[in-house]
C-alpha cells in the first residue's frame, strides 16, 4: 500500500495537522504562563478540546444531521457542543490553574463567553467549511465519473445497435421456422428475444424496478440451464413479490453470469449454483454462490473485469451505501451484495 494511501486511509494526516498545531500554539504562547510544564499542560487541553469539537461535528453532525436535512437539530446540537465543550475547558484548566474565575458561572461571564465561546464557534465553523468544501469537492468528482462512465456506456450501446427492429423480426421469423412441437427451442428463442428487449429499450433509465432485473436474471438462467446437464444444480430463490426498489440496470447479471462461467465439473461433488434476494424494510439483499475447482483459486479466474468494473459502479452509485463481500474457497466462490435505500 503506498504511503499517502496508507496515511489517508488511518486518518494519520489528521494527527500529523494537530501535532503541528499543538506545537505552533505552544511556541507562541510558552511565555505567558509560569512554566514550560504548565504551558505544555494547557496548550494540550486547548487542542484537545478543539480537535474533539471539529471531529465530532464534521464526522457526526454534518453527515447525520446535515446532509440528511434536519437543520434545525443541527444547530441546535453544534450549538450545545460548543458551548458545553468550552465550559469544561474552563473549568479543568481553572482547577489546573487553581484560577476559580475561569469555572465560577458569577464572575465576568461576558469576558469568558467573549475569550472562550465566541473563538470555539468560529474555529469550529472553520473545520466545518474545510469538511464541507472536501465533500462537495468530492461529490464533484464522483458525478463527473458517473458522467463519464454513462458516456461510455452509451457509447458501447450505440455501437452494439445495430438495427434492433431489424434484429427483432429476423428473431421472430426464425421462431415461427421452429417446429411447433419443439417447444424447447420455441421457449429458448422467446427468452433471449426478452432478454434483448430488456437490453434495448426497458434500462434507458438511471434506475429500474427491482422485478424487471429479476425477470432478465430468470430468463438468463433458463437458457443457461439448457447448456447444463443434470449434474448441475441451478437454485434462483426470491420472493414472489419483490418491487417497490430501484436498481441500476444490469447490476447484478455480473455477478450470475461470473457463477456460470466458473462452475465445477466435477464427478465425486455436486456442482451447483445458488441465488438468493431479500429485499427488508431499507436493505435489499443479493448472494450468489457456486461450485468451483479447487485449481482456480490459484489462478484467480474469477478476478476478471466483469466484477472489477461492477465494483466500480457500485463505488460510484451506491457510496457508502452497500456492502460486497468476495469469498473465493477452495471448492467455493461465494458474492454477497447488499444495498441500502
Amino acid at each position: 500500500m503506498p504511503a499517502a494511501s496508507f496515511l489517508w486511509k488511518y486518518k494519520l494526516h489528521h494527527l500529523f495537522f494537530w501535532m503541528l498545531l499543538f506545537g505552533l500554539w505552544y511556541f507562541l504562547r510558552y511565555q505567558d504562563y509560569s512554566s514550560g510544564e504548565r504551558a505544555f499542560q494547557v496548550t494540550l487541553i486547548k487542542v484537545v478540546d478543539l480537535a474533539l469539537m471539529i471531529s465530532i461535528t464534521n464526522y457526526v453532525l454534518i453527515p447525520r444531521l446535515l446532509y440528511r436535512k434536519r437543520y434545525a437539530l443541527f444547530v441546535v446540537c453544534f450549538f450545545l457542543l460548543v458551548v458545553t465543550s468550552s465550559m469544561v475547558k474552563m473549568n479543568i484548566l481553572g482547577r489546573l490553574m487553581n484560577n476559580p474565575q475561569l469555572y465560577s458561572l458569577g464572575d465576568n461571564l461576558k469576558a469568558r463567553i467573549y475569550d472562550n465561546v465566541i473563538p470555539h464557534f468560529f474555529l469550529v465553523i472553520a473545520g466545518a467549511a474545510i469538511k464541507l468544501m472536501l465533500d462537495y469537492s468530492k461529490l464533484q468528482q464522483r458525478m463527473a465519473d458517473i458522467a463519464k462512465e454513462k458516456a461510455e456506456a452509451e457509447l458501447n450501446f450505440l455501437k452494439s445497435q445495430i438495427n434492433p427492429h431489424f434484429l427483432f423480426n429476423s428473431l421472430n421469423s426464425v421462431y415461427f421456422l421452429i417446429d411447433k412441437k419443439n417447444a424447447g427451442a420455441r421457449n429458448a428463442l422467446h427468452k433471449f428475444s426478452e432478454m434483448l428487449r430488456y437490453q434495448l429499450y426497458e434500462m434507458n433509465d438511471d434506475k429500474i424496478p427491482i422485478d424487471k432485473e429479476i425477470r432478465y436474471l430468470q430468463d438468463y438462467v433458463d437458457l443457461q440451464k439448457l447448456r447444463k446437464d443434470e449434474s448441475f444444480q441451478v437454485n434462483f430463490n426470491h420472493p414472489s413479490q419483490l418491487n417497490g426498489f430501484l436498481i441500476e440496470p444490469l447490476l447484478l447479471i455480473p455477478f450470475v453470469e461470473n457463477a456460470f462461467k466458473h462452475i465445477s465439473h466435477c464427478r465425486n461433488r455436486e456442482n451447483f449454483i445458488s441465488i438468493d434476494m431479500a429485499l427488508s424494510t431499507n436493505e435489499f439483499c443479493f448472494s450468489v454462490k457456486n461450485s468451483k475447482e479447487v485449481v482456480e483459486k490459484e489462478v484467480g479466474t474469477h478476478n476478471g473485469i466483469g466484477l472489477n468494473n461492477v465494483k466500480r459502479r457500485l463505488e460510484l452509485m451506491y457510496p457508502g451505501k452497500h456492502r460486497l463481500e468476495i469469498d473465493n474457497s477452495n471448492e467455493l466462490f461465494s458474492v454477497s451484495l447488499s444495498i441500502q435505500f
